[in-house]
C-alpha cells in the first residue's frame, strides 16, 4: 500500500493531511524519515508517526467491482487475480467471500475475517445473490416457474433451491439464487436449453454493488454493510 494511503487509513485523515505530515518530516519508515507518499509499505514495515508505531487494527472488509478476465484466487498461471487490484497492506491475507468466474463481473466481497465470510458462503446460511444475465436465446416465460421449482443440474443428485427469475427483455433477466454451486447460474440456464452470454453480480445478501465503483475499483464496507452478515 502507498504510504500516504496507509497514513489515511491508520490515522483517519485525508490524503492532503497525510501529505503535510510527510512534508513536515513527522513520519518514519524502518527508522528513516520519509517524505515520499508513494513509497510502498508492507506488513513487515515499521511505520511511526511522531514516535508512535502505526498498525492496522481489526479485520478488513471490502467490496470490489470485479472486471472480466480476473480470477478470484491468489495464484493463477494464466490470468490476473483480483488481488492485484488492491492497494492494501498484505493483500495475501485477504480472501474472497463468494467467488466469481473469470468472465463474470460485479460484486465481490473480500475480507480477512473467516467467520464473517463463512456466514456468506456456508450452505447452512441462506444468503441470496442477485445477478443480471444476458442470454444467447429468448427466455421462455415457463422458465420462471421452472426455476421457482428448482432445476436438475447435470451431475447433481438434488434439484437446485428455488430461484427467482425476473425477465427484463427478450434475452435479459435478473436471477436471485440462495446457494453457490459451481457455475450455478450458467448451468441452470443450460438445463433449460439456453446459454449465458454475460453475467454480472449486483447484490449479496443486503449488500449491493456501489454504483460509483468503476470496474476494477473497490472501497471498504460500511459498518452497516459489515453488520448485515453478523
Amino acid at each position: 500500500m502507498r504510504l500516504d494511503k496507509f497514513l489515511c487509513t491508520t490515522l483517519g485523515i485525508t490524503r492532503k493531511e497525510a501529505g503535510k505530515l510527510l512534508k513536515d518530516k513527522q513520519v518514519e519508515v524502518n527508522g528513516e524519515v520519509v517524505k515520499n507518499g508513494a513509497l510502498k509499505v508492507t506488513d513487515d514495515c515499521d511505520v511511526e508517526f511522531n514516535g508512535r508505531s502505526l498498525r492496522f487494527e481489526g479485520p478488513r472488509y471490502f467490496m470490489l467491482n470485479k472486471p472480466s478476465g480476473f480470477v478470484c484466487s491468489h495464484v493463477d498461471d494464466y490470468n490476473p487475480t483480483v488481488f492485484v487490484l488492491l492497494d492494501e497492506v498484505s493483500p495475501e491475507k485477504l480472501h474472497v467471500a463468494g467467488r466469481l468466474d473469470g468472465d463474470t463481473t460485479g460484486l465481490v466481497l473480500l475480507t480477512d475475517d473467516g467467520q464473517w465470510s463463512h456466514r456468506i458462503t456456508s450452505p447452512r446460511h441462506v444468503c441470496e445473490k442477485v445477478y443480471y444475465v444476458e442470454l444467447a436465446d429468448p427466455i421462455a416465460e415457463e422458465v420462471i416457474e421452472q426455476f421457482a421449482q428448482g432445476v436438475q443440474l447435470r451431475g447433481e443428485k438434488e434439484l437446485t433451491r428455488p430461484a427467482k427469475l425476473e425477465i427484463l427483455g427478450e434475452r435479459e433477466a435478473v436471477i436471485t439464487i440462495s446457494e453457490g454451486k459451481y457455475h450455478q447460474v450458467k448451468r441452470m440456464f443450460a438445463a433449460v436449453g439456453n446459454k449465458v452470454e454475460a453475467l454480472h453480480r449486483e447484490k449479496i445478501g443486503a449488500v449491493e454493488l456501489d454504483d460509483d465503483l468503476e470496474p476494477g475499483e473497490y472501497r471498504p464496507l460500511t459498518d452497516e454493510e459489515i453488520a448485515a452478515f453478523l
